[in-house]
């Protein structure tokens, strides 16, 4: 198997969004994700995983560059006014490249 470059998609944001976010991110392309608890501090302030109102949750997608555009267009015109939500994304290498 040769190694094929693709996107990683890291989205921290807000517990509440979980439903919603996870089936955006089927509607848009994503084959699949990686979801975990997180907290951490930023602009809004201390996140905690301990409770659950104020909790905030981790998704990581590996996709092509076409599915992280859109997703990224989507999240940032339908949640970053309303949500405390950060975006990044990074090249991965992969070596199974038709799971992505």
């Amino acid at each position: 198997m040769s190694p094929c470059t693709r996107k990683l998609l890291t989205i921290i944001t807000e517990a509440a969004l979980e439903n919603v976010l996870l089936k955006d991110l089927d509607r848009l392309g994503a084959q699949g994700y990686t979801l975990s608890d997180a907290r951490g501090k930023g602009h809004r302030g201390i996140r905690s995983s301990a409770w659950d109102a104020s909790s905030n949750i981790r998704v990581e997608v590996v996709c092509n560059e076409v599915t992280a555009e859109a997703i990224t267009a989507h999240l940032q015109a339908n949640y970053y006014n309303d949500y405390a939500m950060i975006l990044f994304v990074s090249d991965v290498t992969v070596l199974r490249p038709e799971k992505f």
